[in-house]
């Protein structure tokens, strides 16, 4: 078939879960364009298996931002999946779901149907939490949600001495409160990875109504007038095309990346850029690529007194062999979790009445976390990494090449907010008094980055600009909101401002982002972005 009613260009966290719901509808013919390759890569699969993927261009973009000013011209590394899953197959897999007051925000700007309340019945329809239902969670969804395998002393010592700083202990980030100390659930079933892709899309690939091509990459939106008539794509070296019916729609699901940038190829956007880039301008549409903002963060490393650390195992071919053993024939040992066991939510000054910092904690400690790659120091150690939850810099996507192809021009815009920089400034003392209370004290030897030698303001504020980083959530770039002049892409409905037959459903259309990471929040707004397209089509919407 070279006609459909929906197009879903791309397979991730949001595109697989729209082609699922919507091809529940008996009678719509459904198209989903992955441009990576199925998800069969063996390290998809184990939990402590994204390190490898961390840098592998068979399923990872790899992009890269432009040199950062704020931050000593450094590029920032931007791996997105390129494969079904999307970056849902290739994160660190933990689910949280965001602050409420983050919708109630949201809904405040303008977007009716995004509050708190309104959102809340899609996250429990897309789970299957493994602790059972109750207001907050659901059981039955597509995604398992579940308790991590195994356990870590000093995840449990860092838990500890964050309530002997003054945090509340949290037995549930997703629970009726953020703030305090506790352990992350996962996105995780029978101790493998839950992408997208195998928790919706693989249990329905069967259905006659659902098209599934991957290697497929689309390279530009067709219209007539203002209605989007279908999707160019290059598959192979060739270019294809396929097109809608009277009553189709195409659903951008690309990415905070990819979906603006199909867009301005498309000749959708800020029509001064469009002229300048040599495309045909079809709508002029100022926010197209404004508003990127992601979390920013950095990580204390500490080199650790006892062999618990995952260093171990990622310097020794010997243990290797038997982690991956155990794995293969039992589902057990360090492979069968992320190593991301603890975590906290705090405020970072007394001012502020709700967290704005989360502190994640990785069993091991690496040198860079770039294209070359993330290589384990030669020693035992752990990291406590705060995440900066609410920056107020933005940045913005162009187009950085007449070839559609090729990777847009990223531009991050860290650090410029001077709240930023003061934030993460307290963020790392506030990880310092952690790690200094007597909880940790039979594990923390020395501090190895940033080190006593960034004791004042002054100097940690300096080795944020040599060392913090992308913490890879990026949202926002074709931004929800009631009027397009004011930067808005998509209405409450996502449909794109000014067009008919197009809509845009990832971490794109958040006008702020999420306090927590975003994966959860994405499937949420695909979830309530399918029924809403259902009740658009005279479906009935089951929640």
């Amino acid at each position: 078939m070279s006609t459909f009613d929906y197009i879903v260009v791309g397979g991730g966290s949001g595109g697989a879960v729209m082609a699922t719901r919507l091809s529940e509808i008996a009678d719509a013919r459904v198209l989903l364009l992955e441009a990576g390759p199925e998800d069969k890569a063996f390290w998809i699969t184990p939990p402590m298996g994204y390190p490898m993927l961390f840098t592998n261009p068979k399923v990872n973009w790899m992009f890269e931002t432009e040199p950062e000013p704020e931050l000593n011209d450094r590029r920032m590394y931007q791996p997105r999946g390129k494969v079904l899953g999307g970056s849902s197959a290739i994160n660190g897999m933990l689910y949280i779901r965001g602050h409420p007051e983050d919708y109630d925000g949201w809904r405040q700007m303008g977007n009716t149907g995004w509050g708190w309340d309104d959102v809340l019945p899609y996250f429990k329809k897309a789970e299957d939490n493994t602790r059972g239902a109750d207001d907050l969670h659901g059981t039955g969804g597509p995604l398992r949600v579940s308790d991590q395998a195994g356990g870590n002393e000093v995840a449990d010592a860092i838990v500890e001495a964050a309530c002997e700083a003054g945090l509340p202990r949290n037995p549930d980030f997703n629970g009726p409160w953020q703030e305090g100390a506790g352990y992350f659930q996962t996105t995780t079933k029978d101790r493998r990875r839950h992408s997208t892709a195998r928790a919706y899309l693989n249990p329905v690939r069967g259905r006659a109504n659902l098209t599934v091509i991957t290697e497929a990459q689309t390279t530009r939106v067709l219209t007539d007038g203002r209605r989007a008539t279908g999707v160019e794509y290059k598959r192979r070296g060739q270019i294809e095309t396929v097109t809608l019916s009277d009553r189709g729609e195409v659903v951008l699901s690309a990415g905070s990346f990819g979906s603006p940038q199909i867009l301005l190829q498309s000749g959708i956007g800020p029509g001064e850029h469009l002229a300048d880039r040599g495309v045909p301008v079809v709508h002029d549409l100022m926010g197209v690529g404004e508003n990127l903002r992601d979390h920013f963060y950095c990580s204390l490393m500490f080199r650790c007194k006892k062999p618990v650390t995952i260093n171990e195992l990622a310097n020794s071919p010997i243990r290797q062999v038997i982690a991956g053993a155990q794995y293969v024939l039992m589902k057990r040992g360090p492979l069968a979790s992320n190593g991301i066991f603890a975590g906290v939510f705090a405020k970072s000054s007394p001012d502020k009445h709700r967290p704005d910092i989360q502190i994640n904690t990785n069993m091991w400690t690496v040198g860079s976390r770039t294209k070359s790659g993330m290589k384990a120091h030669p020693f035992p150690g752990f990291t406590m990494s705060p995440v900066h939850l609410d920056p107020r810099s933005t940045g913005t996507i162009r187009l950085n090449s007449t070839d559609p192809t090729a990777p847009p021009e990223i531009k991050m815009n860290f650090f410029r907010d001077p709240v930023d920089r003061a934030t993460m400034v307290r963020a790392v003392k506030l990880v310092r008094h952690i790690a200094s209370q007597p909880a940790l004290s039979g594990y923390v030897e020395h501090e190895i980055a940033p080190g006593s030698e960034h004791a004042t303001d002054a100097e940690i504020e300096a080795w944020l600009r040599g060392a913090a980083i992308a913490n890879l959530h990026p949202v926002g770039t074709c931004q929800m909101g009631p009027d397009p002049a004011t930067g808005a892409v998509v209405d409450e409905r996502l449909r794109v401002h000014g067009m008919t037959g197009l809509r845009v459903v990832d971490g794109s259309m958040m006008p702020r982002l999420p306090s927590g990471n975003t994966n959860a929040p994405i499937i949420m707004v695909a979830e309530k972005a399918a029924d809403m397209m259902k009740a658009d089509r005279k479906e009935p919407a089951h929640v």
